[in-house]
């Protein structure tokens, strides 16, 4: 069931899709069960409820829209290279009919939307990825529009926001998606050489390529309860190892522990968190001390 169905009156101009989850709705009354605990839903109480159960707090995957409509002030976001697409640059079987599809299950032209908004009252150059569109997974031109927004904000001394949610490179590009790690990494130094202020906010799941390179690269790493955070997946290292992993590996509350990020911070408070870090960081750039 496509959560889109579920929250049919779009609240905003930035609302999106969101991902297909487990998600069983009753065909009379509209109510659906929560995946985390199973107790009867209402629409409009996850919905105002930041898309999250209000019994167990279990988090909904949430489109990139959406998420710019959380963080971003009403009517401030301004997107950049909107029309920006990958190709098939290995003419990879079936490569260009996923594309077309992604494209039409998302609603997206990519996996990452890219602009300046401003975060109660604070100019900040944003990017925000999209699990509806192959698991936000890393192309050309995911790397490219990354790339380009950091070049933008520090040339425009404007902090970062980044928020993550991926599979990692995107394999049918082969060495194409791989080299966007580097180009992608190399963009935030620069950023940071020059003042800039990077925040990532890690959603569920961010993995793989995007993990290894700019999800893990911000001055301040933030991240949703329960958010998977890890290179390979849970089953990949069990199958590898062959062994048992313990409860909550990879999970943003044991990466916490493990001093990989710095804070768990809940979906109503995102805005006004990201807000103080501005604010105690002076808007988000400074001179480069050398």
């Amino acid at each position: 069931m496509n959560l889109k169905s579920l929250f049919k009156q779009p609240q905003n101009t930035l609302e999106g899709t969101e991902s297909e989850q487990n998600v069983k709705v009753n065909a009379k009354t509209g109510d659906f069960n929560c995946p985390g605990c199973g107790a009867p839903l209402l629409r409009t109480e996850v919905r105002v409820n930041y898309y999250s159960c209000p019994k167990c707090d279990y988090y909904f995957r949430i489109g990139g829209r959406r998420r710019l409509d959380f963080i971003c002030d009403k009517g401030s976001f301004k997107e950049f290279d909107a029309d920006m697409i990958s190709h098939d640059p290995l003419t990879f079987p079936n490569y260009s009919e996923k594309l077309d599809a992604a494209r039409q299950k998302s609603g997206e032209k990519e996996a990452v939307i890219c602009g300046v908004g401003k975060i109660n009252g604070y100019p900040c150059a944003v990017f925000s990825m999209d699990a509806n569109f192959m698991m936000g997974s890393m192309g050309a031109a995911v790397g490219e529009k990354i790339t380009k927004l950091f070049e933008y904000a520090t040339e425009n001394k404007l902090p970062v926001l980044g928020v993550t949610v991926s599979g990692g490179a995107r394999m049918q590009e082969g060495m194409v998606s791989l080299v966007q790690m580097a180009k992608t990494a190399g963009a935030v130094k620069k950023h940071s050489d020059a003042g800039g202020l990077y925040i990532v906010l890690l959603t569920n799941p961010t993995t793989g390529g995007v993990t290894a390179s700019f999800a893990m690269l911000g001055d301040i790493e933030l991240a949703e309860p329960g958010a998977l955070v890890g290179f390979a997946g849970p089953r990949v290292i069990e199958q590898t190892l062959r062994q048992k992993l313990p409860d909550g590996f990879q999970s943003a509350e044991s990466t916490l522990k493990c001093g990989y990020i710095d804070a768990i911070v809940e979906r109503p408070h995102q805005k006004n968190f990201i807000t103080a870090l501005l604010k105690m960081h002076n808007g988000g750039f400074c001179d480069a001390v050398n």
